[in-house]
């Protein structure tokens, strides 16, 4: 993982060169890496050492996305209150101290799946309050021009990390075993409170009173996101794919384990490729949005995600396979990388700075509200009916979003919108020109999933 670095203190003309952008990316980057290590780590300790069943996997993914469904408003409202960095930098302790129950527990063999559901359940919590913060802080680093460079840069790194934590993953696991795997995630978490904790910019000014009530502020949010049609479609879009890949996602990596009989080492060459896609597409964003215009470019991502699906569903035990399920899921994340960028760039541009964080949060709260619910169908589902006829069950629910964004008038938005009329740039970018022109982060969350899931779109 690599160490905050310093910079001359003189912001210049690149991003690169702001030291609290660095900051703050170096540490979401190794939070990131360090998330794939646990995603690559979990299903196969969960599958194949603690031997869960299907309905099991599916209560351990419930549980994991159950505090973002419940917090997410909650984490919003504080992070808009309170300061930024501080609930950070809160989220990753918790987070690290929770994981590292994980491997001591296993060494000293008391290891459950009980314990394993717990973890979830803190961990969520955390990375909610964690993640409502990091989203929302990225505003008020860079000026509102500069937003989809930033993100575009963010989204590309991340992909990287993802990338890099996958195969170390892979790597920890079959050389130390998947619970101690786990303690790479927890470094993690340490190396992102260090980075936050040296960010020096001045967040924005809190003008609201905190003897406010926090219920007060979270409606003032809700009602700010369904009153503008563009925040409105986007989180609609948001949190039907969240329930189409809830439903995907769920089953995912026990399909691979154990229908088609893929290997921990192979499962996380898969996770890898597939994050080079999403990088691709996070760093071809801004081009792809000033070419075909951003509601096209997002409308054409929709519309390939569902065909991406077709080689799981298709797809026997064998290398062949293999090879083309990590090219297709290349192709998802890359139309991952590029509307994710570009919508989360939108919403970002377009919503005042008193308003980000409460923005993100009613997302955030309805793209995780539909995970849980999702799970426990997929649950249902897959002891029911079978994993692979589910899978297409969600498959097919991967056109809601598409149908859903074909009928906005978004799908015809042919530039960047423009920022409100009282932004303004934060004074450590205020002379900083862009490179480009400025017309056009992860999942919502910060920290990288398989797919288009978390906020993605």
């Amino acid at each position: 993982m690599p160490p905050c670095a310093e910079a001359p203190s003189a912001a210049g003309a690149s991003l690169w060169r702001h030291r609290d952008f660095r900051r703050y990316l170096t540490g979401q980057a190794a939070s990131v890496a360090g998330s794939s290590i646990t995603q690559m780590a979990l299903p196969v300790l969960a599958v194949l050492h603690l031997d869960a069943t299907t309905a099991q996997v599916a209560w351990l993914a419930v549980l994991g996305q159950l505090p973002p469904a419940l917090l997410a408003l909650h984490a919003g409202a504080l992070a808009d209150r309170h300061s930024k960095r501080g609930q950070m930098i809160t989220g990753d302790l918790v987070s690290a101290a929770a994981l590292a129950t994980v491997p001591v527990a296993a060494a000293v063999g008391t290891l459950t799946l009980t314990q394993l559901m717990i973890v979830a359940v803190v961990q969520g919590a955390a990375g909610v309050l964690h993640d409502a913060a990091a989203i929302s802080l990225l505003p008020s680093l860079v000026e509102r021009s500069l937003i989809q460079r930033g993100n575009s840069r963010v989204g590309a790194l991340f992909a990287i990390s993802a990338t890099a934590g996958s195969h170390l993953g892979a790597a920890l696991t079959a050389l130390l075993g998947p619970a101690r795997a786990v303690l790479g995630d927890v470094a993690s978490y340490l190396i992102s409170a260090v980075c936050t904790a040296r960010i020096q910019t001045a967040e924005p000014a809190r003008t609201r009173p905190e003897s406010r009530r926090l219920r007060a502020e979270i409606g003032e949010g809700l009602r700010y996101v369904r009153g503008d049609d563009r925040l409105w479609t986007l989180t609609l879009v948001n949190a039907a794919i969240s329930f189409a890949l809830g439903l995907l996602n769920t089953l995912w990596a026990l399909y691979l384990l154990r229908s088609l009989a893929m290997s921990a080492t192979a499962f996380g060459v898969v996770l890898g490729v597939g994050a080079l896609g999403a990088a691709a597409g996070a760093l071809t964003a801004p081009a792809l949005g000033r070419r075909f215009g951003p509601g096209p470019m997002m409308l054409t991502a929709l519309a390939i995600t569902p065909v991406t699906q077709l080689p799981l569903l298709l797809a026997t035990p064998g290398l062949a396979w293999q090879i083309t399920i990590g090219a297709a899921l290349f192709l998802q994340l890359a139309c991952a990388g590029a509307a994710g960028t570009t919508q989360r760039s939108i919403r970002q541009i377009i919503t005042t700075a008193g308003m980000q964080a409460r923005m993100q949060a009613v997302s955030t709260w309805l793209t995780s509200g539909a995970r849980p619910v999702a799970a426990l169908l997929a649950g249902g589902l897959g002891t029911w009916i079978g994993v692979r006829p589910t899978l297409t069950a969600g498959t097919l629910l991967l056109l809601v979003p598409l149908v859903l964004l074909g009928r906005s008038p978004l799908r015809a938005l042919r530039q960047m919108p423009d920022p409100p009329a009282a932004a303004a740039p934060p004074p450590a970018l205020r002379t900083s020109p862009p490179a480009v022109p400025a017309p056009a982060f992860p999942d919502d969350g910060v920290r990288h999933e398989r797919s288009l899931g978390g906020d993605a779109l």
